[in-house]
């Protein structure tokens, strides 16, 4: 029984590997199944036994790419002691590895695309902005944020990267796009900071 589920497991793991492949490097509208199953050596019968269709599939790896960036702003974070050097090293960890090449095409294009907005947000929530939320409840309880509604100022900050994360993905050309962008949050994390009486 242990066996059938590890191998159960392992022919998941393999479909979404293989799909995250081929969702980066063909979009998800010229993505076919067909090629997927090839790649994994599986039949389309197999595929439908985990994944009811395309559309489920790709749910699940946008839902891995979600989890693995929510761990990079974690780690990233975790660097520094300072509560307000680990917001701007996790928002800054979101930012690039939502643009990574492996990971910006299914977030940033095809994910609020295919699943719609309201179902891309609720994947967000439960990963980055999750995180986004903590620390800046962590920051106002120490006193060190301005008081403001902390649900408005989670979605506010959010919602702002991942607008940054799309203007970089499209300025992939202009050697200064980082740069700025990291200056601009700089000064915009800045604005959030409670002044000392």
């Amino acid at each position: 029984m242990r066996r059938g589920k590890e191998e159960t497991t392992e022919t998941i793991r393999q479909l979404v590997d293989i799909a995250r492949t081929h969702f980066t490097e063909y979009g998800y509208a010229d993505t076919a199944l067909e090629s997927i199953v090839q790649a994994a050596n599986l039949t389309r019968g197999a595929l439908y036994h985990h994944f009811r269709n395309k559309k489920e599939l790709f749910r699940s790896v946008l839902e891995g790419v979600q989890r693995e960036v929510a761990d990079k702003v974690e780690q990233a974070a975790s660097t520094s002691e300072d509560v307000w050097q680990q917001l701007y090293l996790g928002c800054r960890a979101f930012v690039m590895a939502a643009v990574e090449e492996r990971n910006k095409r299914i977030m940033l294009v095809d994910g609020p695309a295919i699943l719609g907005w309201e179902e891309w947000r609720a994947m967000d929530q439960r990963h980055s902005m999750r995180l986004l939320r903590a620390q800046l409840q962590t920051m106002q309880e120490q006193g060190c944020l301005r008081q403001a509604p902390l649900e408005v100022t989670t979605y506010f900050i959010s919602g702002g990267l991942n607008e940054m994360a799309l203007w970089l993905a499209r300025e992939s050309l202009n050697e200064h796009a980082l740069d700025e962008a990291m200056n601009a949050l700089s000064m915009f994390l800045e604005g959030f900071k409670q002044s000392s009486a």
